[in-house]
């Protein structure tokens, strides 16, 4: 007779959300993933995408942007913060100035009214149920009007579709090879 137990951990089927529950559309901005850990302890942390990183091993000048905003930063209060750090020279620029760098948060439902003033929020374009979404539709208006994070910018990266049941984001951004423009 064999102990159930004694062969292998029991693992339950993890929860499934409900596909109809409100997503939040927002523009996807070319930059660099950034983010910003506050520990519980008041403790500073700066990272990439895939590191940690400090002043002195930077990622496009992210980190010594943010130690030195880290007081206004400190609003953000304990949690990791996530966001694009974009701007002049960092993916498509979005013609600033030369030098001129901006931190966008991702999370446009919390940071939409107050945040820091050093930051921004990725701009939202459309909130709603998920099995009403159109995303041709909210396109095709981006790429008709520009970025909305940088008016006057006619080259917009896409779009972030964040279902917040399930709380995973979908990207589905625009191509534009010779000046022709295909979705991706």
């Amino acid at each position: 007779m064999t102990d159930i137990d004694s062969l292998t951990e029991f693992q339950t089927f993890p929860k499934m959300s409900r596909y109809s529950r409100e997503v939040v559309v927002s523009e996807k901005i070319d930059g660099t993933n950034a983010q910003i850990l506050i520990t519980d302890d008041g403790q500073f942390l700066t990272g990439s995408r895939n590191r940690w990183i400090t002043p002195e091993s930077d990622n496009a000048g992210f980190s010594r942007w943010a130690h030195e905003n880290k007081d206004e930063l400190m609003k953000l209060g304990p949690g990791r913060h996530f966001g694009e750090w974009w701007g002049s020279g960092i993916g498509r620029g979005y013609g600033l100035t030369k030098g001129e760098k901006r931190f966008s948060l991702f999370n446009a439902t919390r940071w939409a009214t107050e945040r820091p003033s050093c930051c921004l929020v990725v701009p939202t374009l459309w909130t709603g149920m998920f099995d009403e979404i159109d995303t041709d539709r909210i396109m095709n208006k981006l790429i008709a009007t520009g970025s909305i994070a940088a008016p006057g910018f006619a080259k917009p990266e896409g779009i972030i579709v964040y279902h917040t049941a399930a709380g995973i984001g979908f990207k589905k951004t625009f191509h534009f090879d010779k000046g022709k423009l295909t979705e991706q």
